[in-house]
């Protein structure tokens, strides 16, 4: 039993940081801050109720899509740790990310819930984690890993107030260097089963 919750977890943390929760707060709140804070709640809520269904769609096909594309599991584990190391240095050196979308109208799916939450890096890890753990831990990883987002940006306001903008740049940039090193083992983990497998 204490295995099961270490696992589920260990793997809910890891799609978590992946969702980069803190990292994503200055564009929400660029984004929202025109509107009542009632309503950013609700499109905050909304949006990571899209995302949730996105995630857990691609739970459960991505592995027939990698089936018909003929994708080996060592080969996603490598791409997979490649996408999150890139986005970890990303997270550790941000630029300016909210001047990439628009602010002029409500926002809806794009960008807050594709590609911000639901984007490649979480679908990658939702899918590699799909070929080693069974359902019973994925799910609730997922849903967990959804919550803690949930409470982070429903409380962007506060957290914008509390934090500030070196707080928050801080925390980002220990998610990533926490998100390289589970990178670098995913890499690794796709190098040492290619070479099992080959040799």
């Amino acid at each position: 039993m204490i295995s099961y919750i270490m696992r589920t977890l260990s793997v809910a943390f890891s799609i978590f940081i992946v969702m980069d929760s803190f990292g994503n707060l200055p564009i929400f709140i660029s984004l929202l801050k025109n509107l009542p804070e009632h309503k950013q709640k609700y499109i905050v809520f909304r949006e990571l109720i899209i995302a949730l269904i996105i995630i857990v769609l691609f739970y459960f096909i991505g592995g027939a899509i990698l089936d018909f594309l003929k994708i080996s599991e060592f080969s996603i584990q490598i791409a997979g740790g490649i996408i999150l190391f890139l986005l970890s240095l990303n997270m550790l050196f941000p630029g300016s990310k909210e001047e990439k979308f628009p602010k002029s109208m409500e926002p809806f799916i794009v960008p807050l819930a594709i590609p911000l939450l639901a984007g490649p890096a979480v679908l990658t890890t939702v899918m590699l984690y799909a070929n080693q753990q069974n359902i019973s831990i994925m799910i609730p990883a997922i849903i967990i890993a959804w919550f803690f987002s949930l409470i982070v940006l429903i409380s962007s306001s506060f957290i914008a107030k509390t934090l500030k903008d070196k707080g928050i740049l801080a925390l980002e940039r220990l998610m990533g260097f926490i998100l390289i090193m589970i990178a670098t083992q995913m890499f690794l983990n796709g190098i040492a089963s290619f070479i099992s497998l080959r040799f």
